[in-house]
């Protein structure tokens, strides 16, 4: 079946959920496998044709790794659900590409990066970075080479060939005091500014925020005190 978005370029159905998008860009014929529905293959098209109305465009078998990258932050680094992040979380996203993977594989065309790559890209991170960054570089990069699947730009995710996983490491549960060591621990800051809060949390099990939020509160009722009796 064969669809024509306002004259400007051409959608074909390949299968459930897939389309091949058909356009030109200063008179080069391109086409593309995109993953969706056709409301969202409709966009794709006009934001490809844009791409090449403001000269941003890049070939799908032209682009690298490290450019993807670059597009796919700037989009709001969406994942499965197609959904942006928040600012934050884009930023953390594009410290660990930009710091971990792009120097390795960003110059990498994108339909040509291998598992195998991905592989030492990994154990070279092992003994220089923590365990649970390496496996948040995994899973980062994961999600990035998953949109591109979606997008069209790659038939399938190296990523699915990959075996040295980075484990995310054990969790740092802390240590359980029994009630003399709870109490030794307290009476230490007994003469300490912190006292009130070490207090507070030892004995109530109040979370950081709550805890902070009542030590507050003291402070302000202790200098609103002060300034009554002056």
């Amino acid at each position: 079946m064969s669809r024509r978005d306002r004259g400007d370029g051409g959608i074909d159905q390949r299968g459930d959920s897939s389309w091949r998008l058909r356009y030109r860009i200063r008179g080069q014929r391109i086409s593309q496998t995109f993953r969706g529905t056709l409301s969202d293959a409709r966009k794709e098209l006009r934001r490809l044709l844009k791409s090449g109305d403001d000269g941003t465009h890049v070939v799908p078998d032209k682009i690298t790794l490290g450019q993807w990258i670059e597009l796919w932050l700037s989009a709001g680094a969406p994942g499965r659900r197609q959904k942006r992040v928040r600012l934050r979380t884009v930023e953390r996203y594009a410290e660990l590409l930009r710091r971990h993977v792009v120097p390795t594989l960003g110059p990498r065309p994108l339909q040509q990066v291998q598992a195998t790559e991905i592989d030492a890209l990994y154990q070279k991170l092992e003994g220089k970075v923590a365990p649970r960054t390496a496996h948040h570089v995994h899973t980062v990069l994961g999600s990035c080479l998953t949109t591109a699947v979606r997008k069209g730009l790659l038939a399938v995710s190296p990523m699915a060939r990959v075996e040295r996983v980075p484990s995310p490491g054990e969790a740092d549960h802390g240590m359980v005091l029994d009630s003399e060591q709870l109490r030794m621990l307290v009476g230490g800051f007994r003469c300490s500014a912190l006292f009130p809060i070490v207090a507070v949390a030892a004995f109530t099990g109040a979370r950081r925020n709550e805890i902070l939020a009542l030590d507050g509160h003291r402070l302000r009722q202790e200098d609103a005190s002060d300034r009554a009796r002056r």
